[in-house]
């Protein structure tokens, strides 16, 4: 796996605890003993975990819930050859079935919408009410946009519907200031709001990854990788808000002009699978999920789809060449599930 089983992972804390667990035991023996422990899932010994069965004393390994993905997974008569990056991982046996380039650094589009909304949902509360500030005025060109002006004043859960569903990036902006806004009890920043999105990817072991805005938006040094979209997408499944609004295929609100009147917002869902433009396999149930798209990122796609024995995986493709060809290779990816 990506950083789980290299010796220059970040996950220092983790490794320093088996490291004097493993100098407790020499010292109590005879002498230096030099230990190889390679990363080992179900292994008694390995640089996750040590078993000290004198004193039944357990190290769990970082990864003992997590799907792990150490290399390349090829699936037979499957090949992605026009996609950058892809995977897919069964979420209940721990299993990856697929993974290409899962550990490559590579721009994300709006797929980090998803950090986006696991900050906001973790710092924020859904009644909160963020006012827009002239930085949603965003002007490049392509970007999708919800339409906010400057005064406009929405609540968090209106908002992260609005992020999730049309991936409007100028409520992208509106989240990361309300946020730290309300976090240190004045004006917020995107800034303040991009050091709290790298702090929780670290947290939950997204090392690979590196954010500077939190829309996705096209900038030198803004990448993630396919393995990190998984630990991401798979701690924001952990908010019950977050599972409803990627499985809504439209939402429709009312929220507060700066003058005091009311504005109406309908959004149709980007992902085409939930608005039935394109067909899953027979056997899988798109559940839900997020789109990304950019000329630096190309066509990027991350899922929950169900088995029909109604077991959970969790997909991404990153920059594909087309829409078409993305939901086509995303079909292709989930037909190897049984």
């Amino acid at each position: 796996m990506r950083g789980l089983p290299s010796a220059n992972s970040a996950l220092k804390g983790r490794r320093l605890c088996a490291f004097l667990a493993v100098a407790a035991l020499a010292l109590t023996g005879c002498g230096s003993v030099k230990y190889d422990m390679p990363y080992e899932q179900q292994g008694s010994v390995s640089s996750y975990q040590l078993i000290n069965i004198a004193n039944r004393e357990t190290i769990e390994p970082f990864a003992k819930d997590l799907c792990v993905a150490a290399k390349d997974v090829t699936a037979e008569g499957l090949d992605l050859q026009q996609v950058g990056a892809a995977a897919l991982f069964d979420t209940k046996d721990l299993e990856t079935l697929y993974a290409k380039n899962a550990h490559n650094q590579m721009n994300p589009a709006s797929l980090t919408k998803v950090m986006t909304a696991l900050v906001a949902l973790k710092y924020g509360s859904p009644d909160d009410i963020y006012t827009a500030s002239e930085n949603v005025l965003i002007t490049e060109s392509g970007a999708v946009l919800c339409g906010i002006k400057p005064g406009d004043r929405m609540t968090l859960d209106q908002a992260v519907h609005a992020l999730l569903i049309a991936s409007g990036n100028d409520v992208a902006v509106l989240i990361a200031e309300g946020v730290t806004g309300s976090l240190n009890g004045g004006a917020g920043s995107v800034e303040e709001f991009v050091e709290l999105m790298n702090q929780e990817a670290r947290e939950i072991g997204a090392t690979n990854c590196h954010f500077l805005n939190p829309n996705g938006l096209t900038q030198e040094g803004h990448y993630v990788t396919a393995y990190d979209l998984y630990l991401i997408f798979q701690e924001a499944l952990k908010y019950e808000l977050f599972n409803q609004i990627i499985q809504m295929s439209s939402y429709s609100t009312v929220y507060t002009a700066a003058d005091g009147s009311e504005k109406s917002l309908e959004i149709e869902n980007s992902n085409l699978f939930l608005r039935g433009t394109y067909d899953p396999p027979a056997n899988v149930t798109v559940v839900g999920g997020k789109t990304g798209t950019t000329n630096a990122a190309g066509h990027c796609l991350i899922l929950l789809s169900r088995s029909s024995s109604g077991t959970p995986y969790i997909s991404v493709i990153l920059k594909d060449e087309s829409r078409e060809g993305l939901y086509g290779d995303m079909s292709e990816l989930l037909g190897i599930i049984k």
